[in-house]
């Protein structure tokens, strides 16, 4: 079958009688065009099915109005519910998103970089990927001179805009309360500690449970990739153990679910034997049964405040000062955890 002929400026120029130059001012509402030859371009555009070259045009006027969105996975509510935002904000200040996943691969992440740098957007808005250790294509960005803001998952080395929730409050939260309902035995199921947010959480474990006067021995801190696999793997070792936890903390709600599975499967009551508190506060948690305790992330608002922290950057590109916005988590006690439920 033959490609059919993409129609071009030219093209409609031709079927009205004018030059290429008056068409792309009708079509981009210039006042000095009438309203007759707006109306007649526009029509002519939609009946010759004309689409606009949005990179040439991006080269003519040095913006595209076009950002980038990279996450690390899109099968997680909080990462979902954060584009939604952003792309809200964004779409009302004239901007349209390009959102792509690096899925957690960092080689996959650079590609992405590279594209987006390639299609010349305006900025990108960023969460790494697990796997990322090396931050040299995100220098990139910045040496590019094109707009960066990081949100959840960000590195203070690249001292640009962030938003995010305090970590380290978080954990306390969870072990304070875990504490307060008699556990003594409390393990973590960590992300890659080479990353800040979990770095922070597992600090955050470590010092609250020293406030508590417990132990935190090291084979009860494990790290993984916070996949659902993971969670089942780390909980069926953690119950193998000589010395059995009667608590899990897992900094994610996906391996916590995991992990759910195998207590469950080993007749372990919950919370009575083993309490479980889960991180992000994804909309299965309350479904379960028993349902699952969680950290609420407030993904909403850390996508409506990345996508005004790009905004207020991109229109004061001048601006020196670096804002770091950092939320206030929220521990959402559930049957999981709650041992005074009758």
């Amino acid at each position: 079958m033959e490609n059919k002929k993409k129609s071009t400026i030219k093209d409609i120029a031709a079927v009205l009688g004018l030059t290429p130059s008056a068409v792309s001012k009708a079509l981009n509402d210039h006042p000095r065009i009438s309203e007759k030859t707006k109306i007649a371009v526009k029509e002519a555009a939609i009946q010759l099915d004309y689409q606009p070259n949005y990179l040439s045009s991006a080269l003519r006027k040095g913006k595209s109005n076009l950002v980038g969105v990279i996450i690390p996975r899109v099968n997680s509510h909080f990462f979902s519910s954060v584009v939604e935002n952003i792309e809200k904000v964004l779409n009302l200040n004239g901007y349209n998103i390009i959102m792509t996943q690096s899925n957690e691969l960092y080689a996959k992440e650079c590609q992405e970089i590279d594209t987006l740098l390639k299609i010349q957007v305006d900025g990108i808005i960023a969460s790494m990927a697990n796997e990322t250790t090396d931050l040299e294509y995100y220098k990139k960005i910045k040496s590019k001179g094109t707009e960066l803001v990081l949100f959840d998952r960000g590195e203070e080395e690249l001292n640009v805009d962030y938003v995010g929730i305090d970590d380290y409050k978080s954990s306390h939260l969870v072990v304070d309360h875990l504490v307060s309902q008699n556990c003594k035995r409390i393990a973590h199921i960590a992300g890659f500690k080479h990353i800040r947010i979990y770095k922070e959480r597992i600090r955050g474990y470590k010092d609250a449970l020293e406030k508590s006067g417990l132990a935190a021995p090291e084979n009860w801190i494990i790290e993984s990739n916070l996949r659902l696999e993971d969670g089942r793997r780390i909980m069926q070792q953690l119950l193998d153990s000589p010395e059995r936890p009667d608590a899990v903390y897992v900094a994610g709600d996906i391996a916590a679910l995991g992990a759910l599975q195998v207590l469950l499967e080993n007749n372990i009551k919950v919370p009575e034997e083993m309490a479980l508190i889960g991180f992000s506060d994804e909309p299965f948690t309350s479904l379960t049964q028993p349902s699952i305790s969680t950290v609420n992330q407030h993904s909403d608002q850390i996508g409506k405040l990345t996508a005004e922290a790009f905004l207020e950057r991109i229109n004061n590109p001048k601006k020196k000062m670096i804002n770091r916005i950092i939320l206030e988590p929220e521990l959402i006690i559930r049957q999981s955890s709650n041992r005074n439920l009758k």
